[in-house]
């Protein structure tokens, strides 16, 4: 009878624990906000600037959101489970998007503002979706 007690237990910390993790993850959706909107930054000013100008700027807001986003999320002490899997995929999928995005816009649609507008919104459709079915609570 102890064992089933000391199960049941363990079973009530576990559910305590991922309901913690569940109210206590909507720094997750703020990060990816704040993801999407650095997308309406780094797009155009990777599509539509040229020359050592555009990359330090590029390199530097970059590197600052990445470093900032990362700092973030490392003083966040509750994770959801299965978040590394869910981030790798939306972070995946950014990056295809980003990396098509990139190889379109520097070759084939060089300077088109119109690629530019659809491509910046394509960028930050992933962070965003993940945004907002995160802060639903149905990510």
């Amino acid at each position: 009878m102890s064992d089933f007690v000391g199960a049941a237990g363990a079973l009530d910390r576990a559910a305590g624990l991922e309901k913690a993790a569940r109210a206590r993850s909507g720094w997750y959706a703020r990060y990816l906000w704040i993801f999407a909107t650095g997308q309406l930054v780094l797009v155009p000013v990777a599509l539509l600037w040229h020359g050592l100008a555009s990359a330090l700027v590029f390199a530097s807001v970059n590197t600052l959101m990445v470093t900032g986003l990362s700092v973030y999320a490392a003083r966040q002490r509750v994770v959801r489970r299965g978040f590394g899997l869910k981030h790798g995929l939306l972070i995946g999928s950014w990056a295809a998007v980003f990396g098509l995005v990139v190889a379109l816009g520097t070759t084939v649609f060089v300077d088109d503002v119109a690629f530019t507008i659809a491509a910046t919104l394509g960028c930050a459709l992933p962070p965003a979706l993940g945004a907002w079915f995160e802060g639903r609570g149905t990510a």
